[in-house]
């Protein structure tokens, strides 16, 4: 089956620690909500300890227009995309040896925070040694579902190509979709939330040469689920300044009675229950949705620590963030046979869910 061989992340220059966020966030939505202190408490208690930013704070003061916004998104992603590729292909804790940009046959692009055409993986193709004929599958607008599609994509590329090898790039830059003048609490629910990341897999079809050292996650099946008529409860309302955040208040409580049917429904088709899986690799939207996780899946939170962990060290980075916490999953050398689900949850509102089994 095919499996996941590497990962590697790009970190983004800034990291701020939540208690500068505060302060920002003070200074900012202060005169717009008489409660403020009431309401900044949602930076404490979502558990997050620090992020990253591709802008110093400070800049985030001045008025930008989409324009600069978007301009400044183009410029870190190719960036941040090039250093993420560079270090997955060449990444020695998980491969015999070093992969060239030329040997890739397909680059899976996934980003909700920023335009652009050519699209991203485009302009950095012309930065490293890419094959003119590599195949570009730029996908936009599934938020923090993205990089758990992206991996499930990829798999159902090297299905039909199983001598090929895959690249999942992930790069969001949430904190440029940040709108000073939008006084929502959606909006300072997304300032305590929301972080800049970047993160890049390599995917392997069954036929191709061994490159992995020891156990990796094969992917055995994929599940994409769309909840009908619930588009209100996440994404952007697309306006001329640029994007504005939609944030549900209702988000845990909709997990929490849809979710557990969903995996269910996933795991039987597998022949297996929630017992059967050793880890869980779960997207980390925020800590209400580990706890929404828990509630509904019926499952200790210590399945989760990988994920909190990441959330409290970089925030929520949409859909770059799974990749973070499977790839910690991966540095754990699981033992082989160990079963893993994998599950994200974005706009639509959607899910999608990967069963992973560990394999020399």
């Amino acid at each position: 089956m095919p499996a996941v061989i590497s990962i590697a992340e790009a970190l983004p220059p800034y990291k701020v620690e939540q208690e500068r966020a505060v302060e920002f966030a003070r200074e900012l939505f202060s005169e717009s909500f008489k409660d403020i202190e009431r309401l900044l408490t949602i930076f404490q208690n979502g558990q997050i300890k620090s992020r990253r930013f591709v802008k110093d704070i400070e800049w985030f003061k001045e008025e930008r227009s989409f324009k600069e916004r978007n301009d400044a998104f183009i410029e870190a992603a190719v960036e941040l995309g090039t250093e993420a590729i560079a270090k997955c292909l060449a990444n020695s804790g998980y491969l015999k040896r070093e992969v060239g940009p030329e040997e890739i046959d397909a680059i899976f692009f996934i980003s909700t925070t920023g335009l652009a055409t050519p699209s991203i993986e485009a302009r950095i193709m012309n930065k490293l040694s890419f094959s003119p004929h590599t195949k570009r599958i730029p996908i936009w607008g599934l938020g923090c579902a993205g990089g758990a599609a992206g991996l499930s994509r990829a798999y159902e590329y090297c299905l039909a190509f199983p001598d090929s090898l895959v690249l999942v790039l992930s790069v969001e830059l949430c904190s440029l979709t940040f709108q000073k003048n939008d006084r929502s609490k959606s909006n300072l629910v997304g300032t305590s939330l929301f972080a800049d990341g970047a993160s890049c897999a390599l995917i392997s079809g069954d036929k191709k040469e061994k490159l992995q050292k020891g156990r990796v996650p094969s992917i055995l099946s994929t599940q994409s689920t769309l909840m009908p008529d619930s588009m209100d409860v996440m994404g952007w309302d697309i306006k001329n300044e640029g994007l504005y955040v939609i944030f549900s208040r209702d988000i845990p409580s909709i997990i929490e009675e849809w979710l557990q049917p969903n995996v269910m429904e996933f795991l039987e088709k597998q022949g297996l229950a929630m017992e059967d899986l050793r880890y869980f690799i779960a997207h980390p939207g925020g800590k209400k949705v580990l706890d929404a996780y828990a509630n509904s899946l019926g499952i200790n939170h210590s399945l989760m620590n990988i994920s909190s962990e990441v959330l409290q060290e970089f925030g929520n980075m949409s859909s770059s963030t799974i990749l973070y916490v499977l790839n910690r999953h991966m540095e754990l050398n699981p033992e082989e046979g160990a079963y893993g689900l994998a599950a994200a949850l974005g706009p639509g509102f959607s899910s999608e869910l990967l069963l992973m089994r560990w394999e020399e």
